[in-house]
């Protein structure tokens, strides 16, 4: 897994790291990795380094001295370099030191904008991680003559560095260079950040237990339930789904469907749509009602099924059955209308829920907020259960703390059923027996890479990504350490 830290972690690991390391030496590391990457992106817009003409914008403290060393090491290479600085009585003195000597420009804000949008390549360095809130006006003003691509140090100036809120005037990236580990916006707010670099300064050792998590493809692969030889359909786990209804069939097709592709066992389907789950899914064992379904071990439940009496009572007697339970849709709005019904279940029968913003509003009785990472947790722990948090960025949230992001690639999953398709995945890998919390992140994992196969650039239906499914399942197992 990928570890995530909170800016305050990583400000304590470096004062830990500075103390024994010469004066220096990490931030020439640091402004090394950034040029590195400034050169890349220069050669890959413009085809050459040398000649080319780069601006940095440059504020007070470290952060800036970043960018003027990392402007000193391009001078070297042949590039046209220009600092903007904008506290010009608080720039970093070394590295404004070694700007100079290495034959760099340096200009004033107010003589700034025909630099800036002469430039093939701006690179930010205004504010560091101890920033907070919307840029200041002077900088903001900057932001109207960008015309190249920018590489953000650290992190896009003007976004916030824990939550990723953008709250006013931000640098928006093409591109991020980062040390030591990656913090909480890189996954809060791709958009802003682009593509992320991890530079390594040696911070590892001094980090500690990561704040957050995001599963890879290996992780994935690893979690993934695969039938084994002395499986049949039953040892490899029996999903239930409760969804759909006279009105809404399309819900228990698709939840359905999702799990049946994502093993091998088998699917119980129990409702009113069961003609039509079986029309799409003949391999499903399909009934009309949860008290005729059979045998399961895990439910998934919602989708479809509406929030009157019949919902309701369809939720009570899965989460009686003692299995685990991912409650979706129209059962988390029954939840937040009547919290109690929640102590139908045993206490150690685990439950997941996966509401998007306005659903997480009615549950908890406000919005998810700026810190949509707070909000999760403290939901998890409210209802004893692992909160999915749909989002751009997904958060998922256990009980005890553990949180981990999935960063979709791209907005592909914006699409109506798209949220019963994910419910059908995890209801599959919890009967597969995989851990709540994880069955919940390697699900949001497949289903974002399902969507972008899907979509191959243009928008697509949740049907659609149903039908991605094996493809993407196909190439995170191929990714699988254990298999030869």
């Amino acid at each position: 897994m990928q570890g995530i830290w909170t800016t305050d972690r990583i400000r304590a690991a470096e004062e830990r790291l500075l103390a024994v390391t010469p004066e220096g030496a990490l931030m020439h590391r640091a402004a090394f990795g950034v040029s590195v990457r400034a050169a890349e992106m220069l050669a890959e817009h413009t085809g050459a380094v040398s000649g080319r003409r780069v601006t940095l914008l440059v504020g007070a403290g470290n952060n800036g001295g970043d960018a003027l060393w990392a402007g000193a090491f391009l001078r070297r290479r042949g590039a046209g370099v220009t600092a903007v600085l904008l506290k010009p009585d608080r720039a970093h003195p070394a590295g404004l030191a070694a700007f100079r000597r290495a034959g760099g420009r340096i200009v004033s804000v107010k003589d700034s904008p025909q630099w800036i949008e002469r430039a093939d390549l701006v690179i930010d360095g205004i504010v560091g991680l101890s920033a907070r809130g919307p840029l200041r006006a002077d900088a903001a003003e900057l932001l109207e003559h960008l015309a190249a691509p920018v590489l953000a140090v650290d992190l896009p100036s003007g976004v916030d560095p824990d939550t990723g809120v953008v709250s006013g005037p931000a640098i928006q990236a093409a591109r991020t260079v980062t040390f030591g580990a990656r913090k909480p916006v890189h996954v809060l707010n791709p958009e802003r950040c682009g593509p992320v670099d991890l530079v390594d300064i040696g911070l590892g050792p001094e980090l500690g237990e990561p704040d957050l998590r995001r599963l890879d493809a290996v992780d994935v692969a690893a979690a993934w339930p695969v039938p084994r030889s002395t499986d049949d359909k039953y040892s490899q786990g029996v999903a239930g789904i409760a969804a759909g209804s006279a009105t809404y069939p399309g819900a228990a097709v698709l939840a359905t469907g999702s799990a049946v592709l994502a093993t091998s066992g088998l699917v119980r389907y129990a409702g009113p749509a069961a003609d039509a789950v079986r029309a799409r899914w003949p391999e499903v064992v399909a009934t009309g009602s949860v008290t005729d379904a059979g045998r399961v071990q895990a439910w998934v439940v919602g989708p479809g099924i509406g929030t009157g009496h019949e919902g309701r009572e369809v939720l009570r007697h899965v989460l009686e059955a003692g299995v685990p339970v991912c409650a979706d849709a129209d059962a988390t709005t029954i939840i937040a209308k009547s919290p109690e019904i929640l102590d139908a279940r045993d206490p150690d029968t685990p439950v997941v829920l996966t509401p998007h913003a306005g659903e997480f509003a009615r549950l908890t009785g406000h919005e998810p907020g700026e810190d949509r990472v707070a909000a999760a947790r403290e939901a998890a722990r409210r209802f004893d259960a692992v909160l999915l948090l749909k989002g751009h960025s997904t958060v998922v949230a256990a009980p005890d703390g553990r949180t981990l992001v999935n960063v979709p690639d791209g907005s592909w999953l914006a699409t109506a059923g798209s949220g019963d398709v994910l419910s059908g995945l995890i209801g599959a890998l919890l009967a597969g027996g995989l851990d709540p919390w994880l069955a919940a992140g390697a699900a949001a994992y497949v289903h974002s890479l399902a969507a972008g196969r899907a979509a191959r650039g243009t928008p697509v239906s949740a049907s659609g990504i149903v039908d991605a499914l094996p493809d993407a399942i196909r190439a995170v197992r191929s990714l699988d350490p254990t298999r030869g």
